[in-house]
């Protein structure tokens, strides 16, 4: 795990307790053997809230810890900054 301090995500996370709730009803749908379509929808929109929960936290990312980071004097914290988002396009195009 990182040591570096990241921005906020208080606000991030009512989205992840619904998730998190939903993924539940999931789970209940399976043990009553509720219908494969069914199952399948919802777990549908489960993946489609979660990539919107991570686009949203990348966003905040680049606008606050890299900007800080490309803004500050130090080359290591930059550099850093850079790698990092060459990382997150590597994942991007499933690297």
């Amino acid at each position: 795990m990182s040591e570096k301090q990241g921005a906020s995500h208080t606000a991030h996370l009512h989205r992840l307790k619904r998730l998190e709730g939903q993924i539940r009803g999931i789970a209940r749908m399976i043990e009553e053997r509720r219908y494969c379509m069914d199952i399948l929808t919802q777990l549908k929109a489960v993946k489609s809230a979660l990539g919107a929960l991570e686009e949203k936290i990348i966003e905040q990312h680049l606008n606050h810890c890299v900007k800080r980071a490309l803004a500050s004097d130090d080359k290591k914290d930059q550099d850093g900054a850079v790698g990092e988002i060459m990382e997150l396009l590597s994942s991007a195009r499933g690297k």
